[in-house]
């Protein structure tokens, strides 16, 4: 990792005594701090008031069991989490994730992050994060239900819409959604329709949320490219990943042109070089939910499916990564950068390495931070709770519209931070200390809480 300010090692410091063994959470937060010291040198009012060390601190920090009988009438024990960062803007936003890797740590990193990233959207909204570390792979239907209402049960006591309001994400869809929710108003006897985003259309959700985080990382790398005077536009793409994200980004770089050449699940990667067929792969992820091997069965010729290898061996113009934290390597960046990559957008929450987005900015790569690339995810969550404060329902193409709306304020907003702080071009800058200044600005009005 690059040196950060002397001002604010001691922030760092701390950081690392108070949360021993949490990696991903470390890692976080020095990306953040590497990119603040310019902002304290221009206001040093910000470390007067320690803006900065609460920030790094979270308002609360939840873990419970959460026990469940399995199909075979055993007993389960699972952990969950719920940390509520930051509601300096409104109330704790971000999803929940059911994940055997999940911990405090990760949690945490994710819902550091997600306070920013909040943030940027412009929406009032503040930040964490949640989850478990169930995994519902191979899970019944009925298993996954009993584990939601048992998770629920606990959570319930600590969410509300002016208070803390879960959305999906890895492990957590639809289904999980309305598990969730059906169990929150048993528990509460209200229909709280606020209280949880990603719900299904009939009951309380919106238009576009589910394909709002892939198309709004497109958004914002078509924005990008616009700088440089290029698009996507007979671009050659690769995506890794082939979950929600993974396949709405898909689905919105071939409505701008762009072929997508190669997609990942966790054994290994797809290459079509006749350009992954969108439909084929919705049938087999979220119809069949089967792996990735099932497409190259079912498609026939043009495709292959490489067991175990790394789909950034795959020469592309545009990389997308929309699997999970810390999958692009300093090693993968080297041989992105060797193959001519030209932009590099995250479309998962810190996917790349410190050393890989390091060597994207010294060999001149575009390069979008999550925090600011995939926002759009979280910003149709606030716009479905504002349709459900309102009793409203909004049409596919105004939510889109405002999608991209917000996607292009996050982008020229990033870019104009970046500028003014001496950085052009320098997304992870620009986003970190727009994000930040919103938040510190919020925290100052309040006084010291």
């Amino acid at each position: 990792m690059s040196k950060i300010d002397e001002k604010l090692q001691p922030v760092l410091d701390e950081v690392l005594r108070r949360n021993a063994g949490e990696a991903e959470f470390h890692q976080a937060v020095h990306e953040v701090l590497e990119s603040l010291g310019r902002v304290v040198a221009k206001h040093p009012d910000y470390a007067n008031h320690a803006l900065i060390e609460r920030i790094c601190e979270p308002e609360r920090q939840i873990i419970f069991r959460v026990p469940w009988v399995d199909d075979a009438g055993q007993v389960q024990i699972n952990r969950g989490f719920r940390v509520q960062f930051n509601s300096a803007l409104g109330p704790y936003k971000g999803g929940i994730r059911f994940h055997p890797s999940v911990n405090l740590g990760i949690i945490k990193f994710l819902g550091f992050e997600q306070i920013f990233k909040n943030a940027l959207t412009g929406m009032p909204i503040g930040g964490g994060k949640g989850g478990s570390d169930f995994n519902p792979r191979g899970r019944s239907d009925g298993e996954i239900m009993r584990f939601c209402q048992a998770f629920m049960t606990e959570l319930q006591r600590h969410l509300g819409e002016y208070t803390d309001v879960p959305a999906g994400d890895i492990g957590v869809g639809g289904r999980e959604i309305g598990y969730m929710f059906g169990q929150y108003k048993r528990l509460t006897n209200r229909y709280e329709a606020g209280v949880l985003t990603g719900k299904g259309l009939v009951y309380g959700g919106s238009r576009a949320r589910t394909e709002a985080t892939g198309f709004g990382l497109v958004y914002f790398v078509q924005q990008m490219l616009a700088t440089k005077g290029a698009a996507l536009d007979g671009k050659r793409v690769v995506v890794s990943g082939s979950g929600n994200v993974a396949i709405y980004a898909i689905d919105k770089v071939r409505q701008f042109g762009g072929k997508v050449l190669a997609c990942s699940d966790s054994n290994g990667y797809v290459l079509d070089e006749a350009g992954i067929d969108l439909d084929l792969l919705r049938e087999v992820k979220e119809i069949r939910r089967e792996r990735l091997s099932d497409y190259v069965r079912m498609k026939g010729a043009t495709a292959h499916y490489i067991e175990g290898g790394s789909i950034w061996d795959v020469p592309c113009d545009v990389a997308l990564p929309c699997a999970t934290q810390n999958e692009l390597t300093g090693k993968d960046a080297t041989t992105l950068i060797k193959n001519g990559v030209q932009l590099v957008g995250e479309g998962a929450n810190m996917p790349s390495t410190p050393d890989a987005v390091d060597l994207f900015h010294q060999n001149g790569v575009m390069f979008a931070p999550g925090k600011a690339a995939n926002a759009g995810g979280v910003a149709t969550s606030a716009l479905e709770m504002q349709q459900n404060a309102s009793r409203d329902s909004w049409t596919f193409e105004k939510t889109e519209d405002r999608l991209a709306q917000i996607m292009r304020g996050i982008h020229d907003n990033c870019a104009a931070t970046a500028d003014e702080y001496s950085a052009p071009g320098n997304y992870v800058l620009g986003a970190n200390i727009a994000g930040f200044a919103r938040v510190a600005e919020a925290m100052q009005s309040l006084g010291v809480i």
